[in-house]
């Protein structure tokens, strides 16, 4: 009788071993699908995150582009007006020069041609606006690019000599 407790009892801690087992096997079963839940959650938080910050910097890039080409808009505006305001002088300085300058001989020729062409100048620039002026420019230095390029120098040169101080 001995042996069959013995017996028994051997069975019985191997019933309860193998339950142990197999309740170990579940638990790690249960907590591999709980990992593998969590790690999906986070995956997903984690694209959620980096698709709403690419939104955010996509935005952000074009509140800056349209801010730049509002600003380029307003100066471009400013120096069209600026040009025209500037077209209204010269128109001004021609009926400066009429008034105050000789208006007989040969004097007076030079001065009505004068201010002709100041005139004419002024009413351009309010026609024309910087944007006219930069392509008839243009259109002009297109076919002569080594003449304008040596005008430009000369130009600067003269404008540098005007401008500099002298000790």
């Amino acid at each position: 009788m001995a042996n069959n407790t013995v017996s028994d009892a051997k069975g019985k801690v191997g019933e309860a071993a193998d339950k142990a087992v197999e309740h170990g096997k579940d638990l790690a079963h249960d907590a591999a699908a709980r990992a593998r839940d969590v790690a999906g959650s986070l995956a997903d938080a984690g694209r959620s995150a980096a698709s709403g910050l690419a939104d955010a910097g996509r935005s952000a890039a074009s509140s800056v582009a349209d801010a730049g080409r509002s600003a380029a808009r307003n100066a471009g505006q400013a120096a069209e007006s600026a040009t025209s305001r500037a077209g209204e002088k010269v128109e001004s300085l021609a009926g400066t020069v009429r008034e105050y300058g000789p208006h007989s001989g040969v004097m007076g020729s030079a001065t009505e041609t004068v201010a002709h062409g100041l005139e004419r100048g002024g009413q351009y620039l309010q026609d024309q606006g910087l944007s006219g002026l930069s392509n008839d420019l243009t259109e002009m230095v297109k076919p002569n690019p080594i003449p304008s390029l040596l005008f430009g120098i000369g130009l600067g040169f003269v404008l540098a000599r005007l401008t500099s101080s002298r000790s």
